[in-house]
């Protein structure tokens, strides 16, 4: 059984949550947290279940490509609905694969190298090679990613959102990469932003966002956020 505490919002009756911090190639840790997850919806059954990924699956850990087949061959649980938004390192990857070169400089810089070797494409090779290394399946799977899903009262995104405007107004840079202006903010942006993107060592809880980035890629847990009802808890690995 979780041990949950109260959350800053709510969800509406029978539905639950479980959102998955940045793995970073940490596909390891994240077979665990999928365990469980299905070793708790098994003792505890749930209507309307969800599993969410916050992005950033790729780089720096040692099993890029390991995480992103596990993704691709579903969820955990068969029948458990899942959604998988993108994270700013799989936007370099689609940028660096797509041939752009400042892409292909930032991608290799942040942790693209590791990324590529899991694929067994050697970083240093020509980059117009890469793309075709790569599964099929992979890439349609990293181009697929969504940006933002809302459920009840919180809203998941890989980074944050800008204070003051809309969620439809939101600009796709911002929700993958925003920081100053966010993570400081007091404001109430009419949801609870459940995001990752910015590494701490425990998950940051405050009225208006939940961050569970907590720097699985540096030697520390992967966190699984729970969220049901009025309440909320965390699995780690």
């Amino acid at each position: 059984m979780p041990d949950f505490q109260a959350a800053p919002t709510t969800l509406p009756p029978g539905q639950r949550v479980y959102a998955i911090g940045d793995v970073h190639g940490c596909d390891d840790k994240l077979a665990i947290l999928h365990a469980a997850i299905a070793e708790d919806l098994a003792a505890r059954p749930a209507a309307r279940p969800l599993l969410v990924h916050l992005g950033d699956y790729i780089d720096r850990g040692p099993d890029s490509a390991g995480v992103i087949a596990r993704l691709v061959a579903g969820p955990p649980v068969p029948g458990l609905p899942m959604v998988n938004l993108l994270g700013n390192h799989e936007r370099s990857m689609i940028d660096a694969l797509a041939g752009e070169r400042a892409a292909i400089t930032d991608w290799r810089f942040h942790g693209g190298r590791e990324a590529l070797t899991s694929w067994d494409i050697d970083p240093d090779s020509d980059p117009s090679g890469w793309a075709a290394s790569i599964p099929a399946a992979h890439r349609r799977f990293v181009e697929g990613l969504a940006l933002m899903h809302r459920v009840g009262g919180y809203l998941f995104v890989h980074a944050g959102i800008r204070p003051g405007l809309p969620l439809e107004a939101q600009s796709p840079d911002d929700l993958i990469r925003i920081r100053g202006g966010f993570l400081d903010s007091t404001a109430d942006f009419g949801v609870v932003v459940v995001h990752g993107h910015t590494p701490t060592r425990e998950p940051v809880l405050r009225r208006n966002r939940i961050g569970i980035d907590t720097g699985a890629a540096y030697g520390r847990e992967l966190t699984c956020l729970v969220l049901e009802a009025d309440r909320m808890a965390f699995f780690q690995a």
